[in-house]
């Protein structure tokens, strides 16, 4: 791993100092924020003259504010970080002649995939700490309430599961980019892939299941059940699916399954809403598939871009 410790401190240097890195943070920054300002408003509102129940911080990353909650957010948008930031990893120094120079250094030709990701994923780790941390103060000023350290912990297992799945989506750009010779080429299979993944997957589970379950009746209690099941059988391709699904689990210990659960404006913070939720023990082993598979999605596509890269051929232009 010779070389190692100076590509990662130059690629660290490069993702911090870049335009597109500032402009990236800034507008996630500010639209968490956004988001996390009006569900504190709404809180406290509907906290006035009412007992304040447990686990009503956690309302912050899971209640909806004008469209979709911080975890819906991070799972959509959250993708987008880490496309950013690896779609020209690889080729952008192949197309400029520098990679060749580099490998030429007395640098051992895997630290340069190894250094790139694990800077690219101190970015991500950055970003998500400190997003979690303001949404966190903020919510001490508005809503007025402290943590419990359940909560807290609920809340950093949120961020590590955030972290992998965002460093999933690093591992696809940087793969996209050692694949393809054009930039242009990578970024657009990139978002093609996310695309994919966040609309054409779920559209596509609903047909099939059409398919396989036709003309379900609302009396069909059993039909459609099977219906549902064959729906999110296939929806779980999708990584945005296992994050979403196993995050909103984690950080909401009311939910005792994945599955999506609809609570009316008025139960959003009534006392029955937080009766007998789970211990934290109890909602990591629902979602520990998920997560496993997050990670193991994680890994493989690493893995997948570190032999690549390491079977291509690098000549000077």
């Amino acid at each position: 791993m010779h070389g190692l410790k100076a590509i990662f401190r130059k690629e660290l240097a490069d993702h911090f100092s870049s335009y597109r890195f500032i402009i990236l943070f800034s507008l996630i920054t500010m639209v968490s924020l956004i988001i996390a300002y009006m569900v504190g408003v709404n809180i406290r509102q509907g906290l006035e003259g009412v007992a304040k129940p447990k686990f009503i911080f956690l309302m912050l990353f899971t209640a909806q504010g004008v469209v979709f909650s911080l975890v819906q957010f991070v799972a959509f948008f959250g993708p987008l970080i880490g496309l950013v930031l690896g779609f020209d990893a690889i080729n952008r120094e192949r197309n400029e002649g520098t990679l060749a120079k580099l490998v030429s250094q007395p640098i051992y030709r895997d630290s340069v995939i190894n250094g790139k990701f694990l800077a690219g994923v101190v970015t991500i780790s950055v970003m998500m700490v400190s997003i979690v941390l303001l949404i966190t103060g903020m919510g001490l000023i508005i809503v007025g309430v402290i943590p419990g350290m359940e909560e807290l912990w609920r809340i950093f297992l949120y961020l590590i599961v955030s972290i992998v799945y965002v460093s999933f989506w690093l591992g696809i750009s940087i793969l996209f980019s050692i694949l393809f010779r054009s930039i242009a080429t990578s970024a657009l299979a990139s978002i093609a892939l996310w695309i994919f993944f966040s609309f054409v997957v779920s559209i596509g589970a609903n047909v099939i299941a059409n398919a396989v379950v036709p003309d379900v009746k609302e009396s069909d209690i059993e039909a459609r059940v099977q219906h549902i099941k064959v729906q999110r059988a296939i929806s779980l391709i999708s990584p945005m699916v296992l994050y979403s699904d196993g995050t909103a689990t984690v950080i909401d210990p009311t939910r005792k399954t994945t599955s999506i659960v609809l609570v009316g404006p008025m139960e959003k913070i009534s006392q029955e809403r937080f009766s007998g939720p789970l211990p934290l023990s109890q909602s990591i082993l629902v979602v520990v598939p998920y997560i496993i598979s997050l990670i193991a999605i994680t890994a493989i596509c690493f893995a997948v871009s570190y032999a690549v890269f390491m079977r291509q051929e690098i000549r000077s232009v």
